[in-house]
């Protein structure tokens, strides 16, 4: 296993200003991993290894390099392990040549499971969405059992788990979006199953006193993939922009990374809950006509916007960390460019525009 270690991350560098844009994607790489100093302050406190669970996914091999990148910036000791069945091995030589160290394991494997390194701290990003119209039962399974045998394991640790907004209902946009303490009755079998996984998790932590921070993601962008590459994608090839959905948030994958690593502060048990976003409710509408501008391009629209979206309301997490620090305008400055020059995506659309829960 390659162990070799990162370039040092000085102060100067992580208080580096934000790029105009992005031209390739060894330069989004290195800023979606930067991390900032109240992350390099806390990554202080943390005990070694962290572990990454589902690290292999969209979101994880750049938490897990933001956090070893933090640690190196801090001087401080702390080994990030990377798990995930890595069925891509270019995710895993990634991480390993970036000082990240993996291990393969299959989460719904109970001796596998028991076999990972011991930690006072854990990162939880598995999860499955997609396709799930076409196999329910393995969205169950994997939404459902693998928290389960995670709590046996990690049963003593802090754990910030991501969740999804998804396990809201559609709410008022004129009230401002679902809030931590409102009921969780979406449509769906993925968002029931996510509803499901919140549960496992709180009544595993109630058992086991399980330390837990459910995070809430409503829609983590950064260029490859994300609901404002799929609105500029509409925009640039001349595709109709849907309205029914007329509301959304969203946040920089980078500062998604960043909260949830700082998220295992928040940990409780019973678990406390969070929404994970910017604190704005965009219009699908506005965004579309605003990326038009950029790509000098006219958006088209079909349908009229609903009373109602999925959107949270990200005050109590805004209070708990601060706002995350880039804002829409400079996201879709660098999403307007990347289409414009035909960066490569991941082929993996949100689906934003779904108001029955079908995925």
């Amino acid at each position: 296993m390659v162990s070799m270690q990162p370039p040092s991350l000085t102060s100067a560098q992580a208080l580096m200003p934000l790029p105009e844009r992005l031209e390739t994607e060894a330069e989004l790489d290195e800023l979606l991993t930067r991390p900032r100093p109240v992350l390099v302050g806390f990554v202080r406190t943390l005990s070694s290894p962290l572990v990454v669970l589902g690290a292999g996914g969209k979101m994880g091999p750049t938490l897990a390099v933001l956090a070893r990148r933090a640690a190196e910036a801090a001087r401080h000791p702390l080994e990030v392990v990377a798990v995930s069945r890595f069925g891509d091995g270019k995710a895993r030589a990634w991480l390993e040549e970036r000082g990240v160290q993996t291990r393969s394991c299959d989460l719904l494997d109970r001796e596998q499971v028991s076999r990972l390194p011991e930690s006072e701290n854990v990162v939880y990003l598995v999860g499955l969405k997609f396709g799930t119209s076409e196999d329910p039962a393995s969205t169950w399974a994997v939404n459902t059992l693998v928290p389960a045998l995670v709590v046996e394991r990690y049963g003593q640790a802090r754990i910030a788990a991501l969740s999804t907004g998804n396990v809201y209902p559609l709410s008022s946009i004129a009230g401002g979006g679902a809030r931590e303490s409102h009921p969780l009755t979406p449509l769906g079998e993925y968002s029931n199953a996510a509803v499901a996984r919140e549960r496992i998790f709180e009544f595993a932590s109630r058992r086991k006193g399980a330390r837990l921070a459910l995070l809430r993601l409503f829609y983590a962008c950064e260029l490859r993939y994300g609901v404002l590459l799929d609105l500029a994608r509409k925009v640039h090839r001349g595709e109709s922009v849907d309205l029914a959905n007329g509301r959304f948030n969203c946040i920089w994958q980078g500062d998604a990374n960043e909260m949830a690593l700082r998220a295992l502060a928040l940990a409780s048990s019973p678990p406390s809950s969070w929404n994970l976003c910017r604190p704005e409710v965009h219009s699908v509408r506005d965004v579309a006509v605003a990326l038009g501008r950029l790509l000098h391009c006219e958006p088209h629209f079909l349908g009229v916007e609903a009373e109602t979206a999925l959107i949270g309301d990200a005050s109590r997490i805004r209070d708990a960390l601060g706002t995350p620090a880039v804002e829409l305008e400079t996201m879709l400055r660098w999403v307007a460019h990347w289409v414009s020059i035909g960066g490569r995506e991941l082929g993996k659309p949100t689906h934003f525009e779904v108001r029955d829960g079908r995925y």
